[in-house]
């Protein structure tokens, strides 16, 4: 079957083969993730930093809440006049 095919099948381009290294280099890749056993951990690691991502920004928010809202309260005090 391969012989019929063969023919008819273009040469190769650079962007196609370079195309078919990064799509195999992928999988290849995602492959060797899926196998490890310690991906629970590295979705762990992905929780606590989003738990400290949000602990800053309660932090930040609180501390500079007020300043804000009284930049917003001016400015809409200043468009209503």
């Amino acid at each position: 079957m391969q012989s019929k095919i063969r023919p008819y099948i273009r040469k190769e381009t650079t962007v196609q083969r370079n195309y078919l290294r990064c799509r195999e280099f992928a999988l290849n890749e995602l492959q060797q993730l899926l196998q490890r056993p310690e991906s629970g951990q590295g979705m762990v690691e992905y929780a606590l930093i989003l738990v400290l991502i949000a602990i800053v920004v309660i932090v930040i928010l609180t501390t500079v809440g007020k300043q804000v809202n009284n930049v917003f309260s001016n400015i809409s005090h200043g468009l209503s006049n």
